[in-house]
């Protein structure tokens, strides 16, 4: 079943996030990751939900996912989004 990385972010160091841009692909596209959406205009139909920046991700499995996350290669880089940006993120399982 696969498995989505959903995150809605709020950049707030443009220059910094932009490095984590540069590196982060690679470090998806090493654990079969792919991008579903990267950004765009997000338009809020109901709720009091304003999203920022939307991020789609998606693995082969919840587990794929996890392993990616849980990565030295991701951890590596997380420090860069983290001080570049506010945000949440979830991971789903679809069946």
């Amino acid at each position: 079943m696969p498995g989505y990385l959903i995150a809605d972010i709020e950049i707030t160091d443009l220059d910094m996030y932009d490095e984590y841009r540069k590196v982060v692909p690679a470090t998806i596209e090493k654990y079969g990751g792919e991008y579903i959406i990267r950004g765009g205009t997000a338009e809020a139909l109901e709720g009091d939900w304003n999203p920022k920046r939307i991020v789609v991700l998606k693995f082969e499995s919840l587990d794929k996912a996890k392993e990616w996350y849980n990565s030295e290669e991701y951890q590596a880089i997380l420090r860069l989004r983290t001080n570049a940006s506010n945000g949440n993120a979830i991971m789903v399982e679809t069946p």
